[in-house]
């Protein structure tokens, strides 16, 4: 249900405490005592587990409270830290260290108001936001501070629909001037949350059909390139979702077609307007992903339905590619299938090697195996990009410096060295830097890629070539933290390496 990929190349995945016991055994004997737990009181399996991608072994995590429906970002010291949940989770702060030895560690009462379908986000002053849940219309700050209060925001509440909501796990990016883009249902706003202002207002997207949880659609922000113009473009785009009524209609044994569209906005420009592009296909409870090279996946999801226990129907078994550089009317390609549907409750996130780990599908209040459409799926696979087909290992660079988990600074010129075996395309070549995301319910958390443009590329010998480029200048265009850092060449990414921004 949750996923998080740390900087020792192992991910993170958790589900909730309360479907009964996995069939994965707590260490040593260990259980989780929990009175309040609805499905078992004592409970010694584990329902979080670290996955070591490398090795393609994993062991088991021991979560103390329910993180059903809950959220998370990775803090610029690497730490995950994941907020709220349900029953006794909706109020917990849990940090979990990248280590071989380490688990979850958890505070009590660590957030102001309950989370529950709330959405999180790193600022340029290493904090986390989080935004919403279920009945909150409002946001706070973690680590707490002196001011542990929460902030009125009444944008949550104008776009929540009575007895539907569509509005949960709002769609949060951190815009190039230090403010917050903040999505929910069909329109957006621009927070200034250190004042607690609205300063934009943005239009609704043509057609007023809504994006947000249980309606699911899913949402990035595009590739962040000319960092060094006086005015940065940042864009939006929201792909997907379930027309008005679907969630009702689909308890209701009728599933309503999802919606086929993406909406793309420049939320910089002085009148901004959203632009609708047609997918090739529709889609629901999909995911968005961040490529190395600027691409845009979008993969899981149904073709019916809405969000919800047993609401899906039709499983979207092909992943898109979305290419935001192309015009209009050639951005879309469609890509090879899985056999394996990935409904509700399904999850996605970009490794090192430039693979996606695909993994999930629950869409139902317990585990259940058979005798129903979509059963609980326990598989993991990875989805391989076109760009890593060995017909492109000539184009492929591999990077010899920095080292990885290297220290980079801010506005500072970097050189980075690589070998190209193949002919080199120089004017397309290019550094880019992806934050790895929080990914739950169709949405990727603190999702982020930055474009570093080739300033200048060396030959050195045969295959080997310097490139400088120049680190981004502020904590508003990246926040401190661990990054991956790719070589692109011919839209050919290299394998990435961790570096640590600060």
């Amino acid at each position: 249900m949750h996923m998080q990929l740390l900087r020792n190349d192992r991910v993170v995945m958790f589900d909730r405490t309360d479907f009964g016991p996995s069939i994965l055994p707590l260490p040593k004997g260990k259980c989780r005592n929990d009175p309040i737990d609805t499905a078992l009181k004592v409970d010694c399996t584990a329902h979080s587990v670290e996955y070591d991608v490398l090795a393609n072994k994993f062991r088991a995590l021991t979560v103390q409270t329910n993180v059903w429906c809950s959220s998370g970002a990775v803090m610029p010291d690497g730490n995950l830290v994941q907020t709220g949940g349900f029953n006794d989770g909706d109020r917990r702060v849990r940090v979990f260290t990248p280590c071989g030895t380490c688990d979850w560690q958890e505070t009590p009462n660590g957030l102001a108001a309950t989370r529950w379908y709330a959405s999180n986000h790193i600022l340029p002053d290493g904090r986390q936001i989080v935004v919403g849940g279920r009945g909150q219309f409002n946001y706070e700050f973690v680590p707490k501070t002196e001011a542990a209060d929460t902030f009125k925001l009444h944008f949550l509440s104008k776009t929540n629909e009575k007895g539907v909501e569509n509005n949960l796990y709002p769609y949060v990016f951190l815009n190039v001037d230090g403010n917050l883009f903040i999505f929910a249902n069909n329109r957006a706003i621009l927070l200034d949350y250190v004042n607690n202002k609205v300063v934009k207002t943005y239009p609704k997207i043509p057609g007023g059909q809504p994006r947000s949880y249980p309606s699911t659609g899913s949402a990035v922000l595009l590739p962040l390139k000319n960092l060094a113009a006086q005015a940065i473009q940042a864009e939006v785009l929201v792909c997907g979702g379930a027309p008005k009524g679907s969630y009702v209609q689909a308890l209701r044994g009728n599933f309503v077609t999802a919606l086929d569209t993406c909406a793309r906005i420049s939320i910089n420009d002085p009148k901004p307007q959203w632009v609708l592009e047609t997918m090739p296909m529709a889609r629901v409870m999909g995911d968005m992903l961040l490529l190395p090279n600027g691409n845009v996946l979008l993969i899981n999801g149904a073709g019916s339905g809405a969000a919800g226990w047993e609401l899906g129907r039709d499983p979207v078994l092909n992943p898109v590619l979305y290419k935001p550089n192309n015009i209009i009317g050639s951005r879309f390609e469609t890509q090879n299938p899985t056999k394996i549907p990935r409904m509700y409750h399904s999850t996605a996130a970009l490794l090192r090697d430039g693979r996606v780990l695909v993994g999930g599908s629950n869409p139902h209040a317990f585990y259940n195996f058979t005798g129903v459409l979509f059963p609980t799926e326990l598989s993991l696979e990875a989805f391989s990009p076109g760009y890593l087909d060995p017909k492109f290992n000539n184009f492929r660079p591999t990077i010899v410096a920095p080292k990885s988990m290297s220290t980079i600074g801010y506005c500072k010129k970097l050189t980075v060295q690589v070998d190209i075996a193949g002919s080199l395309a120089i004017n397309f070549v290019s550094v880019t830097m992806v934050s790895p995301a929080f990914n739950t319910h169709s949405f990727s958390m603190n999702q982020r890629l930055l474009v570093l443009d080739n300033e200048e590329m060396t030959a050195l010998g045969k295959s080997r070539y310097n490139i400088e480029v120049t680190t981004p200048s502020s904590g508003n265009l990246a926040p401190a933290g661990y990054y991956l850092l790719f070589v692109v060449h011919r839209e050919v990414p290299s394998q990435g390496i961790w570096v640590k921004l600060q």
